[in-house]
């Protein structure tokens, strides 16, 4: 099997746990597995180093100086594996079997970056690679970087170009939780999540993998979170499961817009779950909801509008807060999804000039952290798929 391991700052902050880095590295190794790893700066080097430059230092400057954590981290893990017996190689920028190669624009260099770790997996069964996460390199040699987290980023990348089996990110969470065990009691270890699920959480501020990272990932291969006291790289935390598929859909079925209004609907705590809870205790399954300071929108299958109306209508009667409501029908909705659209600035723009422009009313706009939601009215739904399709 081949393995790609990622070692985050926090699995390399001492000589204790770059020892036990090695350790669990050895065991793979001497199971017959080839093994690349990928090494982040150790500790908060990187934070330090950051926090430290007090000049106006350009963008050249920057990398060459950030750099230094995950080049220190590198050399002492080699050195650390070298003593286990075990054949490894640092790499970093300027190394002349050096991967990861970007473009003028500071983007990777597909092309190139898989040419040269399919060259790089070639030489597992002799060497173990030790390279820097995060840094990359130009076609003129300067070091760049791939944005924070790019440690997580250069691990699934490299592990989807080198061919591997599989990618360990290696921290200091036990996998994917439940909740964060520093703030809900009895958060557990979630033992499997999709990519889909996991890149929301993600991009929303869980600070397990970094979202940029799971666009590389492919159903040819597995992703795992463990933590750095599991001594077995093999085993344990949370595997992640698919890959990003983008995809323009059309939904087939005609729906509803029932708006509530209110005064200060989004200052009232719990009208949205009360008026959610009346659809469902009537078993109506609501398609999205938005909201603003003085409403709350529900889209709905058309099918059922009739009755969500009178049912929305009773809390509205029952309640001061609530004013009125008013309902339009045959509403049609197009979703973009793709899981590199928060790394595409501009997404939604691409996404709502077309129609827009095309005179189309676009009745709402909904996000998420991995699609676009577009209604528009049922009789232009077909123009404005066309649109979005053309502009994707």
């Amino acid at each position: 099997m081949r393995v790609v391991v990622k070692f985050g700052g926090t699995s390399l902050g001492s000589g204790d746990r770059i020892e036990r880095a090695a350790d669990s590295i050895a065991a793979v190794v001497e199971q017959g597995h080839e093994v690349a790893v990928i090494a982040s700066a150790m500790g908060s080097t990187t934070d330090y180093l950051l926090e430290e430059i007090e000049f106006e230092a350009d963008e050249a400057d920057q990398a060459e100086i950030v750099s230094m954590g995950e080049r220190t981290s590198v050399r002492m893990l080699k050195g650390a594996l070298s003593a286990r017996g075990i054949s490894a190689d640092f790499l970093e920028p300027g190394s002349e079997e050096w991967p990861i190669i970007t473009d003028e624009y500071g983007e990777v260099d597909v092309g190139e970056t898989t040419k040269r770790a399919h060259a790089l997996a070639g030489q597992l069964q002799d060497v173990v690679p030790v390279m820097t996460g995060f840094l990359a390199e130009d076609h003129s040699g300067n070091v760049t970087t791939l944005g924070r987290g790019g440690s997580d980023t250069s691990a699934v990348m490299l592990g989807k170009y080198m061919d591997a089996d599989e990618v360990v990110i290696v921290t200091d969470v036990e996998g994917v939780m439940t909740g964060d065990p520093r703030v809900v009691e009895g958060a557990r270890n979630v033992g499997e999540i999709s990519v889909d699920e996991l890149r929301n959480l993600s991009f929303r501020g869980a600070e397990v993998i970094a979202p940029s990272a799971l666009s590389y990932k492919d159903t040819n291969m597995d992703v795992r979170v463990v933590h750095y006291q599991h001594d077995d790289l093999l085993k344990g935390g949370t595997s992640i499961e698919g890959e990003f598929q983008k995809l323009i859909d059309l939904q087939e079925n005609r729906l509803c817009c029932l708006t509530v209004a209110g005064r200060a609907i989004r200052n009232q705590s719990g009208i949205l779950a009360q008026l959610s809870n009346a659809l469902a205790a009537e078993d109506i399954n609501v398609e999205a909801v938005s909201s603003g300071m003085d409403s709350i929108t529900f889209y709905l299958d058309t099918e059922v509008a009739e009755t969500a109306e009178t049912i929305l209508h009773e809390e509205v009667v029952d309640d001061d807060v609530l004013s009125s409501i008013t309902v339009i029908q045959d509403v049609a909705v197009i979703r973009v999804t793709g899981g590199e659209l928060p790394d595409q600035p501009g997404a939604i723009k691409q996404v709502i000039d077309p129609v827009s422009e095309a005179h189309i009313n676009l009745l709402d706009v909904i996000t998420s952290a991995t699609s676009i939601a577009v209604f528009v009215p049922w009789e232009d739904r077909e123009q404005a798929l066309g649109l979005v399709q053309d502009a994707l």
